[in-house]
């Protein structure tokens, strides 16, 4: 039912945004996380509502989703043109092809809450973190154990989120970060 291999730029409308325009992506992700959390409750994710990306509305709460990217190229980024420049261009089309299918995807609550940005924003705006998904889950491996991070306001935001997976396992077990979080602690 899910093609890893599936480009979801292939039906998102010139320049846009798969996160918000591939039907395919939204579908998959429907899929992919529509199912028990590790405390055996049902999530189950709709494309129902108008305006929602992904809603889920149950005795666990109301929680309205929104795909993000974990994978990037840096290739139009200016702060890493020196390091970019280095890698040939061919290992950065594959590169940006293995970007494109749904293993370079999750999601995270898409409702700003008191008009502050959400995870995706804030991820991708701090200078600490810089949109680097790495990064971004070591400071979700910090909020669960109660640790600092530079995320630590956004994530609190969400804190209700976080809690539908009860630990770090349970989140990383759920959107099967496993191999993530296995090459950042060899490295």
């Amino acid at each position: 039912m899910i093609d890893v291999k599936f480009d979801v730029y292939t039906d998102t409308p010139f320049r846009g945004d798969p996160d918000q325009r591939s039907q395919t992506l939204r579908r998959y992700h429907e899929l992919l996380w529509s199912k028990p959390l590790p405390n055996g409750h049902p999530f189950k994710l709709s494309t129902e509502i108008r305006g929602a990306y992904l809603h889920h509305n149950s005795s666990l709460g109301e929680f309205f989703l929104a795909s993000d990217s974990i994978g990037h190229t840096y290739r139009h980024s200016k702060l890493l043109a020196d390091v970019i420049s280095q890698v040939p261009e061919d290992e950065l089309n594959d590169l940006f092809a293995l970007c494109s299918t749904i293993g370079a995807y999750t999601i995270f609550p898409g409702r700003r809450i008191d008009r502050k940005p959400t995870i995706n924003g804030a991820r991708g705006l701090h200078p600490k973190i810089g949109d680097r998904f790495d990064l971004t889950l070591e400071c979700i491996r910090r909020h669960f154990s109660g640790e600092p991070s530079p995320l630590s306001n956004v994530l609190e935001r969400y804190r209700e989120f976080f809690d539908l997976f009860g630990t770090f396992e349970g989140y990383v077990d759920f959107f099967h970060f496993q191999d993530l979080v296995l090459i950042f602690t060899q490295n």
